[in-house]
């Protein structure tokens, strides 16, 4: 779908904002762990008001598509926020999804393998941001099949272990309990489910963050990690990063899920 120049435009302007930003957030994230609500306040200023101009065009054009696709951008503001809310997505990693949905509910240009039936970008930019995260699980497994570390399988796709004496230098969560009984440790994995369940139910995790910012608040366990050796964490990488490459992708190159599934159907 290629859009009048009077509707492309502005969609442009509020892409290149937030796609700087977005570039900015994940070196932010990757470095910090943390992305200050700030840090999108000058892509806002330039791409709400680009927004506000491109519904008013499409209200004025064709009110029902229009109101189509603000149901739309209702229901994925609520989703990734009620996600951020229930600790499923990192709150920056909620709050960078909302912005893009509200700001660039259609494809500004056309990308290489052209755009999907829906026009939705928001969608293409989560299913390509899934897509990409996939492939970090992948290079984990990998890692630990080649160093020969031993875990429940899940934990192979999810984590590696690190020396115990560095873990605070590290970027993830611990993915085990230790604790010490008799004078001998012992020590059991956290599954997937259990770990989920923790986060619903908001009970806290413990941060290699955490660990670094506050030691005074983690004595025994930072001593129980020493006498453990090497303790498991959960990779460190950031959904900002991939939703980022989701971003870019979608923009460029369109929506990779539409792209396989249309090559898949025509095998």
């Amino acid at each position: 779908m290629i859009l009048p120049p009077v509707v492309a435009v502005p969609l442009i302007v509020a892409a290149v904002a937030i796609g700087v930003t977005l570039v900015y957030a994940s070196v932010l994230d990757a470095k910090e762990r943390r992305v200050p609500h700030r840090t999108w306040r000058p892509a806002l200023a330039v791409a709400i008001p680009a927004a506000v101009w491109v519904y008013g065009l499409i209200l004025l054009a064709d009110w029902r598509t229009a109101a189509g696709y603000l149901i739309l951008v209702a229901v994925f503001c609520g989703f990734f926020y009620l996600f951020g809310a229930a600790n499923l997505f990192g709150g920056a990693d909620a709050y960078a999804l909302i912005i893009i949905t509200v700001c660039i509910p259609f494809f500004p240009i056309e990308p290489y393998f052209g755009s999907p039936p829906h026009g939705f970008f928001p969608f293409a930019v989560l299913t390509n941001a899934v897509l990409i995260n996939i492939a970090a699980p992948i290079a984990i497994f990998a890692r630990n099949l080649i160093q020969r570390n031993r875990a429940p399988l899940p934990c192979l796709f999810l984590g590696f272990p690190v020396d115990g004496k560095e873990i605070q230098n590290e970027f993830g969560f611990v993915m085990e309990d230790i604790e010490e009984q008799d004078g001998r440790l012992v020590r059991r994995f956290v599954g997937f489910t259990e770990s989920l369940g923790r986060m619903v139910r908001g009970e806290k995790r413990i941060y290699t963050k955490d660990l670094r910012l506050h030691p005074e608040d983690y004595r025994s366990e930072l001593a129980l990690y020493r006498k453990a050796g090497r303790v498991w964490i959960s990779y460190g990488i950031p959904f900002i990063i991939p939703i980022t490459a989701g971003f870019l992708t979608a923009l460029f190159m369109g929506d990779i899920l539409f792209v396989i599934l249309t090559i898949l159907a025509g095998m």
